[in-house]
């Protein structure tokens, strides 16, 4: 016959160390309120008594879910699936789990997934869509840290993006490039990516380089890019066909795109092209032929993210939080990632 182990209940707990179970569950519920003493004991209680927390109990106590909510614009930029599996990584270290929506660029239909993770008791949120602008964000009074998007109003992480188009723009002038082309989307002045533009602006600009800004809608999906990046392909070779061309790619997925398209036309990269992508995703490694890249840290980004966010989620938590009205902008170094695209 299997014997069922006896649940461990908060007066159990009291009775072993000869607290209150007033006591006990202000441990649970507000630790700070108690001696790091008294603290210490308990915790070592419940490893004796191989206590099992219920965690349905503790959210209808307190209110607490250890719920974090993410809303992520899509994942078939490789830059925001690699960041979303970075994220979810943190369990290890910081204990919070996630409610993950994929955005849609509908303000309405965004907001019902805010509503929705409210609903949840989330503690906290981490928004890398565009959607929403971060002074609604603000109103919902709730811990928030935007990555890569207007942030105004809210805490953020972000790539220093004007640095790492310096680097990009300043490596495809080292080949030797007689233009360059940087081939972007419309990006508000107010998003860190705009950097990326202003970067290779200005270094053009500095440097007398030959140069044009090619700016596309590329739609909500990787087909839909497909389409436009094959007619940018070929507005390039049409109008520069005797000149080296060097490609400043908006992220590596785009990237990697173009040089399935170079590939498709002439069965190799030529010497006239030159390519350098944004992130650091896995899929500039994994290109037909490895991409240099500017590498955004995606590893580091997301764990300052989540630093940021867990402590404000813990001032929070205590008897007399002291919450801080200076907010927090935080930029993470790109690093030149250089590889065979850029021979």
């Amino acid at each position: 016959m299997i014997s069922i182990a006896k649940k461990v209940t908060f007066d159990d707990i009291a009775k072993y160390t000869n607290f209150s179970k007033t006591t006990i569950s202000r441990y649970f519920n507000n630790p700070d309120s108690l001696t790091v003493q008294n603290q210490e004991i308990i915790a070592q209680a419940l490893i004796d008594l191989d206590y099992q927390e219920n965690k349905l109990a503790k959210v209808l106590a307190n209110g607490k879910s250890e719920f974090i909510g993410i809303i992520i614009p899509n994942l078939y930029l490789h830059y925001y699936a690699e960041m979303l599996n970075q994220l979810l990584a943190s369990y290890e270290k910081f204990g919070y789990k996630f409610l993950v929506f994929v955005g849609t660029d509908d303000e309405e239909t965004e907001r019902k997934y805010l509503q929705e993770l409210l609903a949840y008791k989330i503690e906290g949120m981490i928004i890398l869509s565009h959607t929403i602008p971060s002074k609604e964000l603000a109103s919902y009074h709730i811990p928030i840290v935007t990555i890569e998007r207007e942030d105004e109003y809210v805490n953020s992480i972000n790539t220093d993006n004007y640095m790492g188009a310096i680097q990009a723009t300043s490596l495809l002038a080292k080949c030797n490039c007689d233009v360059l082309l940087h081939i972007n989307s419309t990006v508000s002045k107010k998003t860190p990516s705009y950097g990326r533009i202003l970067g290779f602006q200005d270094m053009c600009k500095e440097h007398n380089i030959k140069n044009e800004l090619i700016i596309q809608d590329f739609g909500s999906s990787h087909l839909e890019a497909s389409k436009q990046l094959q007619k940018i392909f070929e507005y390039i070779k049409e109008k520069y066909p005797n000149e080296k061309k060097g490609l400043f790619m908006p992220n590596d997925t785009y990237a990697s795109i173009m040089l399935n398209i170079i590939f498709r036309e002439y069965g190799k990269l030529p010497e006239d092209f030159c390519m350098i992508g944004f992130d650091d995703s896995p899929i500039a490694q994994q290109a037909i032929i490895p991409i240099s890249t500017i590498g955004q840290q995606i590893d580091k980004i997301a764990y300052e993210a989540m630093e940021l966010l867990v402590n404000q989620m813990n001032e929070r938590k205590k008897r007399r939080p002291n919450l801080s009205k200076e907010l927090i902008h935080k930029n993470i170094t790109p690093i030149l990632i250089r590889r065979e695209t850029t021979d």
